[in-house]
């Protein structure tokens, strides 16, 4: 699919530990800013249960799972969007990715250095905030600038876009971020076309100590209570412990460390699965003797395009889908029964696919 999430946060917040615990990569996480000087690019597994319980009946010869990919960027201060520290590439790095996860401290530890010297969530998302929306007022002043020119030479419709922008940089420059701002659908694709760093989506992950795990702490509170306008989603992780977690080798041992903790599952896990959501994707499968195997979709694709996901030809050459809920697959146990209850769609080019389908695709080269 080639969509990425990005780890944001200021020096020291616990991304890298983070991204170590997601991708089981081992990149530099150390007590000092700037420990992660190049970006760590990872692929995630997603977990998905529906995809254990189709391979349960299928008994197939392999199980593939989707996967997400995630970059480490270095951490920012305030400063970046003139440049300072590392900023350039840091805002170079965002740009390029669809979504941001942004990793806020709430945890208090004398040793582990705060770049600022103290712990405050609220504080360390406002620097980043701003640095953002400073590069995005620099990107809108050029776009008008070039509209304005361009509405001289008696383009309407520049002129039109020149104004409508005019209105989103006084947004921005109200200290608001870009996705905050309602886009009417005739400005939609211009929008789009600025590629505005605060216009991503974006999932809050609390970094917190080991007791805050379950119900948070201050600092937590302090932060939803600030964000609470943003409708972003916010997760309570304790990066260090997912790190253990990650590192032990069978799946009882993490287990047996998790329900220790009064969790179901790793803190990770609940990261990856919002990440997938936070980027829009759905998930369908196919199920055989040979192979169980998960695949990534964007909300809203048609059949065509997702059967261009295993492969170019399936697209080009669509006849038909072959589709089973996965609710059905799992009442009647088997693609056959499926079949002999009248439970299987035959769909065709205009389906729109559904994130659980379990599908088997007719094509012609």
């Amino acid at each position: 699919m080639g969509l990425q999430c990005g780890i944001v946060g200021l020096p020291n917040v616990g991304k890298s530990t983070l991204f170590n615990a997601l991708t089981s990569a081992k990149a530099l996480a150390a007590n000092y800013p700037f420990a992660t000087k190049e970006p760590n690019l990872g692929v995630i597994v997603v977990p998905d249960e529906r995809l254990d319980r189709l391979a349960e009946l299928v008994n197939p010869q392999r199980v593939l799972p989707t996967s997400v990919e995630i970059l480490d960027i270095a951490g920012l201060i305030k400063g970046a969007s003139k440049g300072e520290g590392l900023g350039n590439q840091f805002l170079a790095n965002i740009r390029e990715v669809d979504a941001i996860i942004h990793v806020v401290r709430c945890f208090e530890d004398d040793n582990v250095v705060h770049v600022d010297g103290s712990v405050d969530p609220v504080r360390d998302k406002v620097i980043i905030d701003l640095e953002l929306i400073f590069k995005d007022i620099e990107t809108m002043e050029k776009r008008i600038d070039k509209l304005k020119k361009q509405a001289k030479s008696g383009s309407k419709d520049d002129a039109i876009n020149a104004e409508w922008g005019e209105k989103l940089l006084l947004h921005l420059e109200s200290e608001k971020s870009a996705r905050s701002f309602n886009v009417d659908d005739n400005f939609a694709a211009l929008y789009k076309d600025l590629y505005l760093l605060t216009s991503k989506p974006i999932l809050y992950v609390c970094n917190v100590d080991e007791a805050s795990v379950l119900d948070g702490n201050k600092l937590t509170e302090k932060f939803k209570e600030a964000i609470k306008h943003e409708n972003a989603e916010v997760l309570l992780i304790c990066a260090s412990i997912e790190a253990e977690i990650a590192e032990l080798e069978s799946k009882d041992e993490r287990m047996e460390f998790i329900e220790a903790m009064g969790l179901h599952e790793p803190g990770v896990n609940r990261i990856i699965q919002a990440a997938y959501k936070l980027l829009n994707l759905y998930t369908y499968f196919t199920a055989g003797v040979k192979e169980v195997r998960a695949w990534t979709i964007v909300k809203g694709w048609k059949a065509p395009q997702a059967a261009g996901v295993i492969h170019t030809d399936f697209e080009k050459g669509f006849i038909r889908a072959e589709v089973i809920k996965y609710h059905d697959f799992l009442k009647y146990g088997s693609e056959h029964a499926v079949k002999e209850a009248g439970k299987m769609g035959v769909e065709g080019k205009d389906y729109i696919v559904e994130d659980g389908d379990v599908m088997h695709f007719r094509f012609n080269v």
